[in-house]
C-alpha cells in the first residue's frame, strides 16, 4: 500500500502544484520520485509529529494541500490535540496518511500498534475517516479526498497486501462498494479485513450461507443506505477491522443503529481487537489470532447466530 501511496502522491502533485509533501523521519527513499521532481514541495519534519500537524495547518490556511505521513499511531494518538486544535478547530485541508495501521507492525510491540486510531479521529468535527482495502482502493481514496475540501484521515498497511481490484474503483464518502452478492449475513469489511471477509465467506460457503460481503472504505461518514437495506434484509450483519472494538467502525455502525426508530430484523456482530494490550511478541497473522480475528473464529460465530442452525 505505501509504495502505491507515494505513485499515487507523485501523481497529484504533478497535477496541482498546491499539494505539499510532509514526512515524520520516514519513508525518504519512498518519496524519491517525488523529491525529485517536485524539490521545494517536500519537507521530512523529523520525529516532531505534532510540529508536522501544526506546519501542514499553516501551510492550509496559506492556499496550499498538505499530505502529512508516518506510521499510524505516531500521526494520530502522539499529536491528537495540534489534528484538533490546528486541522479540525479551523477546517483546514489537510489530509493525514497513518501507514502500518491495525497490527501491520505487531512484531514492534504494542507502540507501534495502532488500534485507537479510528476512535480517536472519528470523534472530531469535520474529520472525514478512510480504510481502504487494498492500494487500488488506496488510489480511489486518495483522488477523491485531494479533490475535496476539509480534513481526512486515511488509513493505509504497509506492503504485501492482497491486491483485489483489478483498477482503481470508483470511491465517494459516504457510499461502500460490494465485492459479493448474498442473503442472509452481511459481511461489512473495513480496511486490510477485506482478505479475510472473503475467507470467511467461502467457509460460510461451504455451510449452504451465501454472505454479502461489502469492503467499507468510508468510515466517516457511513454508507446508511447500504446499513439500512442490509439491517432490514439479513437475519446477521458483522463488522470487521483491525482495530480495537471500542469506538472503531463496528462502534460507529452500532452507534447508527441504536439511533433508529425502527428495530432492526438482523442482529449486529462485531469483530476487531478486545480491550488488552498484546504482551507477547508475533506478526500480524500471530497478533490476529491472538485477537480472534481469523476466517475460521469469523465464521464460526457467524454461523452460530443464523436460525436455524446451519
Amino acid at each position: 500500500m505505501r509504495n502505491a501511496f507515494a505513485e499515487e502522491i507523485t501523481r497529484l502533485g504533478s497535477a496541482d502544484p498546491r499539494l505539499v509533501m510532509l514526512s515524520a523521519d520516514i519513508g525518504n527513499r519512498l518519496f524519491d520520485k517525488f523529491k525529485a521532481m517536485h524539490p521545494t514541495r517536500f519537507y521530512n519534519c523529523g520525529v516532531a509529529e505534532a510540529n508536522m500537524i501544526s506546519l501542514a495547518a499553516g501551510l492550509a490556511s496559506c492556499g496550499l494541500r498538505p499530505v502529512c505521513y508516518t506510521i499510524t499511531p505516531f500521526i494520530t494518538a502522539r499529536c491528537f490535540e495540534q489534528i484538533r486544535v490546528d486541522i479540525c478547530y479551523h477546517q483546514m485541508p489537510v489530509m493525514i496518511v497513518g501507514t502500518g495501521s491495525g497490527l501491520s507492525y505487531a512484531g514492534l510491540g504494542a507502540t507501534h500498534h495502532s488500534l485507537e486510531d479510528m476512535a480517536l479521529l472519528r470523534s472530531l468535527p469535520g474529520m472525514r475517516v478512510l480504510a481502504p482495502s487494498d492500494s487500488m482502493e488506496l488510489r480511489s481514496c486518495l483522488r477523491t479526498a485531494f479533490a475535496g475540501e476539509g480534513a481526512t484521515y486515511i488509513r493505509i498497511g504497509k506492503k504485501g497486501e492482497p491486491v483485489l481490484c483489478a483498477e482503481p474503483p470508483g470511491f465517494t464518502f459516504g457510499t461502500w462498494r460490494q465485492v459479493r452478492t448474498g442473503a442472509e449475513v452481511a459481511l461489512l469489511s473495513t480496511g486490510n479485513m477485506l482478505p479475510s471477509a472473503l475467507a470467511t465467506a467461502d467457509l460460510l460457503a461451504a455451510h449452504g450461507i451465501t454472505p454479502t460481503v461489502y469492503s467499507c472504505a468510508s468510515v466517516k461518514p457511513l454508507d446508511t443506505a447500504t446499513l439500512a437495506r442490509v439491517f432490514a434484509e439479513c437475519e446477521t450483519v458483522v463488522t470487521l477491522e483491525e482495530h480495537g472494538l471500542i469506538g472503531g467502525f463496528g462502534s460507529a455502525v452500532a452507534e447508527w443503529l441504536v439511533d433508529r426508530e425502527l428495530p432492526p430484523k438482523a442482529r449486529l456482530l462485531r469483530f476487531g481487537t478486545g480491550d488488552h494490550f498484546l504482551h507477547h511478541p508475533g506478526e500480524q497473522e500471530h497478533a490476529r489470532q491472538a485477537y480472534g480475528l481469523t476466517p475460521a473464529a469469523i465464521a464460526q460465530a457467524v454461523q452460530a447466530t443464523l436460525t436455524p442452525a446451519y
